[in-house]
This record gives C-alpha cells, structure tokens and sequence, in this order.
C-alpha cells in the first residue's frame, strides 16, 4: 500500500525524473502529487509527463494530482557586451534603460516600462536572487538613476526585483496563458499561479480556469501578504514559496510569515503548501544537511498540508532518496507528542464558520477524538467535505470516499486525507454509511471501533455536508 502521511509530498518533475520508472519509484516513495513546472520545457515534454503519471496512476490503483506551476512575469535585464557581465562596485553609480544597447559598466537595458512607471527615488532594485542591491537616486521616462548598494558581478538576463512596490502587471503572460490552456487541456488537477499580488489577479484567473482545475495561489510578493484574506477567499490553496519571498523581504522576516501564512490558509480551511529549497544539498549529496531535516520538521510541526521538493527531483543527484529523506522525517515528526499536542493545540484555536457544514466537521472531529475512533470518513462530491474534516486536524485518519476522479486528485494534497475512489454513487445514507465502513475496514482493519461518517443527505449535491453518523467497524473485517 502506498504511504499515506498527514502532510503530503510533492515533487517536481525534470531531467533527473522523466522516465515511468523513476515516476514510479517517486510514488513508491512517498509522493502523493507531481509538479509540472511550465518555467521549463515545453508543451510536448509537459505532455508526455502527464500520460506517464496517469499510467503510473493506473498501475498503482490510487489516485495522483498534478500540479501545473505557471512561470509569470519575469522581470530581467538586458544583454552585456561580453558573456561574464561586469562588476558593480558598492558606492559607484549605474543607470537603467530603454536603449537595446548592450550593457557595460555604467548602464544595461530594462525592457520593462512597467519599471519605469512604478519606482521612486528611495525604492531598492534586487538583481540576481538579491545578491545586487541598488538605491534609485532619480528617474525620468527612459533612465533610472541608482546607487549601488552591495556589488558584485552582474551578467546578462538576470532577475530584478522591486521589493515594497505594487507593480502593474498581471499575474498571467501570454506565454502563460498558453500553458494555462495546454494545461487544462491534459487535465492537470492543480493551477499553480505566480506573481499574485491582489485578490483580483487571482479572481480574474479563476474565471478563467471555470472549475477545470484547483487554483493555488503562490505567495511570494511582499505584496500578497498584505491583501491574503481576499487571496485566500478567491484560493482553493496557496504556497509559501519562500525562494523568492526571501528576496522581495528580509531574510529574517521569512520564518514567521510562514507560520502567519499556514495558520491563515488553515483557519480558511485550504490546503497550504511550503516549498522551496527544503532538501537542497542533496542536489549533489545522498544525505541532508540537518538544517534541512529541522526544516522539514518545522513545516509539519506547522500543519502544513504539503512540503514541496524543487530541484532536488527534477535536476538533482538523488531525486528518489531525497523524497525518502522526507518521509522519514514526517514520519518521524508526526509520531512526536509534541506533534500532537501542536495540533490539538490548533485545534482549540480553529473558530467554526456559522455553517451547518463547518458544525458537523467540528462535531465529527470531536466525536472521534471522543470515541478513539478508526476514522473520520467524509463522503465528498466536491471535496469539501474532506476539506473540512482536515481544517481541524483531527487525531484519527480521514478517509475522503468519492466517485469523481477529479475529487480524488485534488485531494491527494490536502492534510491527513487517505483518498478512497469507487466506480458508483450510493443509492441512499445507508449504503453510503455500508460504503464508508468497508472503505476504513479496508484500509485501516481494526475490527470493533467507531468510524465518524460525514456527508450531505443530498446525494451528489456539492457543499451540502449536513449529517454525522456513527458506525461500527464490524467484528469480522478483516485486519
């Protein structure tokens, strides 16, 4: 049986990750869903990707989601004269510009008027993941005049970022609403979208998608943080993607917006992924640093949903190791009391929605803390149902019972939920509660204890969970 954690993994596909046996050797090992990352590649290669997982899926019996990572605006600047670029020198004076010309020491283009309109005398320029900070002394429309504040070599093509400044660009270029319609084309089960800054880049977006696929929002822009609730409301998900986070922001400012931002997704009741750079050294080496493992570990004492490998399986060393390393360390973390008592901690701060859903998934979460029991198993058209059973991050397994393959897939990140897909609808509540049984006597065994069953009384109907019931394994299942 493939493993099943509490917190979820996801892995990126690339070089080092594109055959079915190394697909399969990822699930194996404990991937639940796949990223696609359109930054890189091309329609074709994203094509034969899906058809591998998909089959991979078929072989395996269990459900896997794929998460489609959209590229967004990338700010860089131009061209220099010579391949190595130039130094810049702290104290020294450099010019951006419209001119195509290539670049020297004193100047380089910045084929982005959007730039140009946005910055202000006193606004710091990141270049090159922020290894190069510039001060804006002064502008007019074709030059930005800025002081260098920390040097070093500067090359062709680089990232610039403008940290603390809203800039007026949608979070989808055309080269990314291309991807978005290839994507969606394939069925991926998740639409990564970056460069988010306001509540309605992500709304305008949505519309688009028209409930063809999840919508996780990526946050990292200062930005973002700053209008997450009406972020988090236009979301099915959102990721802390704290590469570039860390650029936008102090260093220092990163670790407890994380916790800020995974209580928040929590509280609204969607999944929330952490990601970048979490087992990086073993790009090249078969072991973590044990900064990492803390890192990790941190993640999952958190209640993150899922915690994301980049390149450590797309273009590392040791792709299937490192998905290893980290289910170990989950493991390893969720067998903690202290795990539990941060969770159940949690729990006593997560405040009910005035709804009669989010009263029977509190009602359900507590009666099976009550009754010790096997499970929660939540019956879901649209997923919500296992949605809310999970914001409250019960201490028993949730079983998500579905017949939409859809559902399934989308769900395969969402926190402590073991996806069960069956071929047919129940008839009526009673078959539904049969169904439920046999689906935790099958999974979990433990013949004789209570399973917590919630789901709408209105058959297929999404968003309608309105009942709790209480069953009992029987005496004869199978261990």
């Amino acid at each position: 049986m493939h493993r099943v954690h509490n917190t979820k993994i996801i892995a990126t596909l690339g070089p080092a990750s594109s055959t079915k046996e190394q697909v399969r050797d990822l699930f194996d090992a404990g991937v639940a869903t796949f990223r696609l990352n359109f930054s890189h590649g091309d329609a074709k290669g994203h094509r034969r990707l899906y058809d591998i997982i998909r089959a991979v899926e078929a072989e395996a019996g269990r459900p896997i989601g794929i998460l489609a990572d959209m590229q967004g605006p990338k700010i860089r600047v131009g061209s220099f004269a010579t391949r190595e670029g130039v130094p810049l020198v702290a104290g020294e004076r450099f010019v951006l510009d419209t001119s195509p010309a290539p670049g020297d020491v004193a100047r380089v283009s910045l084929p982005h008027p959007e730039i140009f309109a946005a910055v202000h005398p006193g606004v710091e320029l990141l270049l090159n993941d922020g290894k190069i900070r510039l001060m804006v002394e002064s502008k007019s429309h074709d030059k930005i005049h800025t002081v260098v504040v920390t040097g070093g070599q500067l090359s062709g093509q680089k990232g610039l970022s403008v940290p603390g400044v809203a800039l007026p660009l949608k979070p989808l270029t055309q080269k990314d609403r291309a991807d978005l319609d290839t994507a969606l084309g394939f069925g991926v089960d998740w639409i990564a979208l970056s460069f988010v800054q306001r509540g309605v880049d992500v709304r305008e977006v949505r519309d688009m998608i028209a409930g063809r696929a999840g919508l996780m929002s990526k946050i990292e822009k200062p930005e973002a943080i700053k209008d997450l609730p009406a972020i988090l409301a236009e979301s099915d998900a959102i990721m802390v993607a704290r590469g570039d986070l860390g650029v936008e922001m102090m260093l220092e400012m990163v670790p407890g917006e994380q916790k800020r931002l995974v209580r928040a997704a929590r509280s609204a009741g969607k999944p929330v992924v952490v990601a970048t750079e979490m087992l990086q050294s073993m790009m090249e080496t078969p072991t973590p640093t044990r900064a990492e493992v803390s890192d990790v570990a941190t993640a999952v004492y958190d209640g993150a949903d899922a915690v994301m490998l980049s390149a450590e399986t797309a273009s590392g060393k040791y792709p299937v190791a490192a998905v290893r390393t980290m289910s170990r360390i989950i493991e390893q973390t969720e067998q903690d009391p202290l795990y539990h008592a941060f969770m159940a901690a949690e729990e006593g701060r997560t405040v009910a929605e005035p709804t009669s859903a989010d009263a029977i998934s509190a009602a359900a979460s507590e009666a099976a803390k009550t009754l010790n029991a096997a499970a929660i198993v939540a019956y879901t058209d649209s997923g919500s149902s296992a949605l809310r059973a999970a914001r409250w991050r019960p201490s028993v397994p949730i079983l998500g019972v579905t017949t939409r393959a859809a559902t399934a897939r989308r769900l395969t990140l969402a926190w402590g939920v073991d996806v069960v897909l069956r071929d047919t609808d129940p008839v009526d509540f009673n078959d539904m509660a049969k169904i439920a049984v046999e689906a935790a006597a099958e999974r979990l065994g433990q013949p004789g204890k209570h399973v917590v069953i919630i789901a709408g009384v209105q058959i297929g109907k999404s968003g309608g969970t309105n009942v709790v019931r209480v069953e009992r394994i029987p005496d004869i299942a199978k261990p």
